[in-house]
């Protein structure tokens, strides 16, 4: 599962000055430009995950359904990813709903699901299919 970034740099605010600092010099700044920033500025480098449609579709269920979603992917690879998509049109929330709807985000989640259990037969599957339990108890638990 590939995990994209996206950088955001912004010169002259405080905040990289305020994350910490090594003989004098802002660790923000002289670890986003190899060097302190011109003028006395600091740099603040802003991390956000851009996710794919799939993992976007993952639902943010109460976190005792979350748990029970873990530990039935741990054993059945793919269970828990199929009973998360019921919750999808039970009016769980998700960060493609607005996007694509409740029909498409179920689907998504389905299509994982498959790919979850037509995978495990080589590990990859099952790998896969406890990182997507993973995903759901901590977006349950934010």
């Amino acid at each position: 599962m590939r995990r994209f970034l996206e950088f955001e740099l912004r010169s002259g605010d405080k905040m990289a000055e305020k994350e910490g600092s090594v003989g004098g010099e802002s660790l923000g700044a002289k670890g986003a430009s190899g060097g302190p920033a011109p003028g006395g500025g600091g740099v603040v480098v802003q991390v956000r995950e851009k996710k794919g449609p799939l993992r976007a579709a993952i639902p943010t269920m109460p976190f005792p359904m979350a748990v029970i979603c873990l530990f039935l992917n741990t054993f059945i690879p793919g269970l828990g990813t199929f009973i998360s998509a019921f919750t999808v049109l039970c009016g769980a929330r998700s960060e493609l709903l607005a996007e694509r709807g409740a029909c498409c985000v179920f689907w998504l989640n389905v299509a994982a699901a498959f790919i979850q259990i037509a995978t495990a037969v080589i590990m990859v599957g099952w790998i896969m299919s406890i990182f997507w339990g993973m995903d759901m108890v901590i977006l349950a638990s934010q």
